[in-house]
């Protein structure tokens, strides 16, 4: 009996799908007993084998589970959001420009796009023309239906840990507002899953099995209880409480900001950054940037760029957070540190502009849109040119540490004490990585060079405070010396006019002595022996007490020794 060519291809085929099926379950089973372990390094083992299993079945929807379960658990959010970036709402509302330049190969809606070949049917009739075995009439109603009722089945069993799992992602990697909406979804799918696969338990329901006697209606009203369930969906709970709470209090420090209560937009990002609960890596960088506004609009600049600092530790391609730094270093007149800046976001901007998509991946948020950073690169170019001019005519050392340090010309020596002393505790060098601890890092591996970045700019900041703090305190110390010196003039000047005054009081004195020796030759005679000195100290003029003795009759005349006091 000979075999057709046709059927010897349909049975190949048919085991080469059987060979690989039965390889894609056993990467599964072994992955699934890995990841029962809860070691890192099984669970990394786990994951080769899925990444296998996808490779072989890139639609298998137990492989795509674990894996993004795996990475979960590894603390590798950013793979999990980039495998799941479908359905990331956002992302999905999203209408910039670079966001349509980068799409993934191995997402879901690309898989689910793939064509189809519709096997013949070997039901045909014997007198129905032969047609090509790799097409077949049908219905489209029917075709239509099958799918419907496929994805009706499949919806909320498949997209259950999709958000769910995407959604502890997104948390991690600080997109809160897509975190909530995802966590809300899968829970409520949850919700709704738990109720029809318990409604056979209910009370209320009359269609039991016939085979239930009826000793075991009592136990069978009572649902089995899934422990990791029940405790996966109170981490949830708590998950979804905390983004809820984190999500009120930066829309409050937005509206006080907003309104131009900075006092208190920083009361509220403080709360945020400094929780006892450790929040992601991009949610605290945006809300250290939002503070940084805040400190800037208030007028505390170190305490601003302090918090550009801790933004760029975390994110070192923060567009704001540069640009916020560079006007800061601007406005005290600090301009090689300026300069260092605008260098350092023109490089930003070129690799920007060569790669044609902002930096990261598209998921993450910016400030800026893609098609802005043209006249965004011009404007910058020339600025830098500005700034270079200054610091070639020498405008590098009118730095205005006054307002670094916030206090106003002619402050005492106290006040500069003061001031210095809560700007060393709160900038400290030993300090700068303090606020890692309150960070849920989006990847271990980026801690080290987090806080490199973080110990650099603080120590750089640091010795700015230093150099502020030594020159307003030698101003000071000149002040006060100047002070010293108009004191001394002043008392020259006093002892000046006493002079000048004794002088004069002095001339009186000579013109009144003609009248003086005549009274004295009048009178020598009878008062020589018993005349008494009487000595006083007069202060007004002697020409008015003399014309009051006379007016009274006391004409003898009186030895009088005069002392000069100023009055």
């Amino acid at each position: 009996m000979a075999v057709s060519p046709s059927s010897i291809a349909t049975d190949h085929k048919k085991h080469w799908w059987v060979t690989n099926r039965k390889l894609v379950d056993k990467y599964v089973k072994d992955a699934r007993f890995l990841i029962a372990t809860r070691e890192r390094n099984d669970v990394t083992s786990a994951l080769v084998l899925l990444d296998a299993a996808l490779a072989l079945s890139p639609r298998s929807e137990l492989a795509l589970e674990l894996k993004a379960r795996s990475l979960l658990y590894l603390r590798r959010f950013r793979d999990v959001a980039d495998m799941l970036q479908d359905y990331i709402p956002s992302l999905k509302m999203s209408s910039d420009d670079s966001s349509g330049s980068v799409s993934s190969d191995i997402s879901s809606q690309q898989l689910s796009r793939e064509q189809v070949k519709l096997l013949h049917s070997d039901n045909s009739s014997s007198g129905s023309p032969v047609h090509d075995p790799s097409f077949k009439c049908f219905s489209i109603s029917d075709l239509k239906k099958k799918v419907m009722a496929g994805l009706c089945k499949n919806y909320d069993k498949e997209g259950q840990w999709r958000y769910l799992v995407l959604g502890q992602a997104c948390c991690h990697l600080g997109l809160m507002e897509d975190a909530m909406v995802l966590l809300q979804t899968g829970k409520r799918l949850a919700s709704a899953a738990f109720r029809r696969e318990s409604i056979c338990w209910s009370d209320d329901n009359f269609t039991l099995p016939v085979i239930i006697t009826t000793p075991d209606i009592s136990s069978a009203a009572t649902p089995p209880r899934n422990v990791s369930s029940l405790s996966q969906s109170e981490n949830i709970s708590h998950l979804l409480s905390h983004i809820k709470l984190l999500i009120r209090r930066k829309t409050a420090a937005i509206a006080a900001s907003d309104a131009g209560l900075y006092s208190e937009s920083i009361r509220h990002f403080s709360k945020i950054v400094d929780g006892r609960r450790p929040a992601s890596q991009g949610f605290l960088a945006e809300c250290y940037m939002h503070r940084a506004s805040a400190y800037k609009a208030s007028g505390r600049i170190a305490e601003s760029i302090s918090d550009c600092n801790k933004t760029l530790a975390l994110d070192p391609t923060s567009i704001q957070a540069l640009e916020t730094r560079a006007e800061l270093l601007e406005t005290i007149r600090c301009l090689p540190d300026c300069l260092h800046d605008l260098e350092h976001l023109k490089l930003l901007y070129n690799s920007i502009m060569r790669d044609r998509k902002l930096p990261g991946p598209p998921w993450k948020r910016h400030n800026v849109r893609y098609r802005e950073i043209p006249g965004k690169l011009c404007a910058l170019t020339a600025k830098i040119q500005r700034l270079k001019q200054r610091v070639a005519s020498g405008e590098t050392g009118n730095v205005d540490y006054y307002a670094l340090i916030g206090l106003k010309r002619g402050c005492s020596r106290s006040e500069l004490e003061r001031a210095h002393l809560l700007l060393c505790l709160r900038h400290k060098p030993d300090k700068a990585t303090g606020f890692i601890d309150r960070c849920e890092l989006a990847d271990e591996r980026d801690l080290d060079s987090v806080k490199d970045r973080a110990k650099m700019s603080a120590l750089l900041l640091y010795r700015l405070l230093q150099k502020g703090y030594s020159s307003v305190m030698s101003a000071i110390m000149d002040e006060e010396a100047a002070e010293k010196q108009r004191k001394k003039a002043a008392a020259a000047t006093a002892a000046l006019q006493a002079a000048i005054q004794v002088q004069q009081t002095q001339c009186c004195n000579s013109k009144l002595e003609p009248e003086t020796g005549f009274n004295d030759r009048v009178n020598s005679g009878e008062n020589k022996a018993t005349t008494n000195a009487f000595q006083g100290v007069f202060c007004r003029d002697l020409a008015a007490v003399g014309s009051l003795l006379s007016q009274v009759g006391f004409n003898r005349p009186i030895p009088v020794k005069y002392e000069a006091l100023s009055c």
